[in-house]
């Protein structure tokens, strides 16, 4: 019986890449597959740097912006830690409203690359949600919170203007409240 062959450290991080589906590659996703590629290959193995990563993604073609190297954190990294933590919808609508904030307070300090910063960040949430909705292995509850999760980011990413207002009506609306129990007010 043959043994399947491990893929290299390079194969691995490119079918990552791949199964993320991105067509840019920004901070955010390069450190989601550094992190996938320790769970792939093990700790040892799946180590890599930011650099590294982005090295393999540009040598395969793929298009990849601003990776910062250690020395060159933001000083709004603080501000974006933990932002992505939501396992139910409450707890969502709450990441959405803090994006939503630092959206804005980047947007009117002028302050262009943070602002970009924080749309990453949601479309990383995004990206999330999605894999768990599409995961067969996860409850069929949870899965739809999540699909419903990622229409929010979607929505909020295409018309952060109008997304609370939408939020409040899609929350009142017979088919949300079906679905997921009473209004959330």
């Amino acid at each position: 019986m043959a043994r399947s062959r491990t893929p290299t450290k390079k194969e691995a991080i490119l079918a990552i890449a791949e199964s993320l589906g991105a067509e840019r590659f920004t901070p955010a996703e390069v450190e989601q597959i550094r992190r996938q590629l320790i769970v792939r290959l093990g700790p040892e193995r799946g180590r890599a740097s930011a650099e590294y990563i982005a090295s393999v993604l540009k040598a395969a073609g793929r298009r990849v912006l601003w990776v910062r190297r250690a020395d060159e954190i933001s000083q709004y990294e603080e501000e974006f830690a933990d932002l992505l933590h939501f396992s139910t919808l409450d707890e969502a609508e709450l990441t959405l409203v803090r994006l939503d904030e630092l959206l804005r307070k980047f947007t009117a300090a002028g302050e262009r690359r943070a602002a970009e910063r924080v749309r990453e960040i949601a479309r990383l949430g995004r990206r999330r949600a999605e894999m768990i909705a599409r995961n067969p292995r996860v409850d069929a509850h949870k899965r739809a919170e999540k699909q419903e999760i990622v229409t929010w980011f979607r929505i909020w990413l295409e018309t952060p203007d109008a997304f609370f207002d939408w939020l409040e009506l899609r929350k009142q609306s017979p088919e949300f409240r079906r679905q997921f129990g009473r209004a959330r007010i």
